[in-house]
């Protein structure tokens, strides 16, 4: 039975399960940041762990991560999205324990990959179930899920700051492994439908990388990917280093700064159908490049801390709305196609936080090294104007229906 055929309320309930597994993808993701103190005292004994051991643990995780949605996109279009999901709640349920559990630096790098592995799952299979039950709105679909993430980090890091004040670090991991557990329970119960809009066969990535509009979207989720990212990786830093605040404001900037993403992905997920997506992310993109620039270079503390926070807003509705608009001029890419975007997506996150450390350290100036960053924003206006140019085009509808059992 398709997708269209499914009840409204076994509809809704799928699309739940996809919000929640997102909120326990972003879990996994920033967790470990507000823990990595805590992990120098435990397992790196009296000289405590090194810089370089510290950033290995969330490393792999990354590592695991993308290395897991380039290969399993393929997998998940001849296997279905439910048994991804699945093994993707448990490996990040399982990773979150192992790290309760952990009695040594080496168990916890195991964690780290475990998380790695479920994220990268969940990253892969979640956009591709929610296009193919809301193809009516894709851009609009991706924001709701991608709020979720958001909101999921907030959680994260709230509950992970100010649980830490009362609570055995091991006993807030172990609570924490809760949500996995139960939402993996719920995929189980529900209907996900064929990666592949209506039963059609899907369109490979040798044949998607022939056409243009494919190549500059992919270029476009790299810059927004490094727009995103350099900012999160860096804002606390900088914060602390050039603005001179205290490493709890600079705390609490980046709380802002998710704290608005969500509400950024929100707004856009409901105004989707009243704004063209393509008009929507070139005027965030200008804005996020106009407010970075302010946030390196204005020499007025309030401002840039104003302009750090509303870039969250800014760059929220990119990510998701990029994935919309490729699901809306390519429905039969399937997970492959959203694990090529995602893999470029993260490699972008890799890039420009890896590109403001090289140039910090070359300058002596973070101030410098952060405007860098805003070739990402200008680099992706260049790259959505063509796409505007080119949006009429449609794909060539070269693929019969093969029929597909819904798991």
């Amino acid at each position: 039975m398709g997708p269209s055929r499914q009840t409204s309320a076994s509809q809704s309930a799928t699309v739940w399960m996809c919000y929640g597994a997102m909120m326990c993808l972003a879990i996994a993701v920033n967790l470990t940041p507000v823990y990595l103190t805590t992990f120098g005292e435990t397992f790196g004994g009296e000289n405590g762990l090194s810089e370089e051991q510290l950033g290995r643990i969330p490393g792999l995780t990354f590592l695991s991560l993308t290395l897991v949605v380039i290969l399993c996109g393929p997998l998940a279009d001849r296997l279905g999205g439910k048994l991804f999901s699945v093994l993707g709640l448990a490996f990040v349920g399982g990773g979150v324990a192992l790290v309760a559990a952990a009695q040594n630096y080496e168990m916890l790098l195991g964690a780290g990959c475990l998380m790695g592995i479920g994220t990268g799952i969940l990253d892969m299979i979640l956009s591709p179930i929610v296009s193919v039950m809301r193809p009516e709105r894709r851009a609009s679909a991706m924001n709701w899920l991608h709020s979720f993430y958001s909101i999921g980090a907030v959680c994260s890091v709230l509950f992970g700051t100010y649980a830490l004040l009362k609570l055995p670090w091991r006993m807030v991991w172990g609570i924490m492994a809760l949500l996995p557990a139960v939402v993996l329970v719920g995929f189980a119960l529900v209907k996900v439908p064929p990666l592949v809009h209506d039963g059609q066969q899907r369109m490979p990535v040798r044949k998607l990388a022939t056409y243009p509009y494919f190549i500059f979207a992919v270029l476009a989720i790299f810059m927004i990917g490094g727009t995103e990212h350099g900012i999160v990786q860096w804002l606390p830093a900088f914060a602390e280093r050039s603005l001179k605040l205290t490493k709890f404001a600079g705390g609490n900037m980046l709380l802002g700064y998710l704290v608005v993403m969500v509400l950024g992905r929100v707004l856009a997920a409901s105004v989707g159908r009243r704004i063209r997506p393509i008009h929507m992310m070139l005027v965030c993109s200008v804005l996020s490049a106009g407010l970075i620039a302010v946030l390196a270079l204005c020499p007025v503390v309030p401002v840039a801390v104003a302009a750090g926070v509303f870039v969250g807003m800014t760059a929220s509705c990119l990510w998701p709305t990029l994935l919309g608009v490729t699901a809306d001029r390519f429905p039969r890419g399937g997970a492959t196609m959203f694990a090529v975007l995602s893999a470029s997506g993260n490699a972008g996150c890799f890039a420009s936080a890896w590109l403001v450390g090289i140039i910090a350290d070359a300058t002596r100036n973070l101030n410098q090294a952060l405007a860098t960053i805003v070739l990402c924003p200008v680099v992706l206006t260049l790259a959505l104007l063509w796409m505007k140019a080119h949006r009429q085009a449609p794909a060539p509808d070269e693929y019969p229906a093969a029929s597909a059992p819904e798991n």
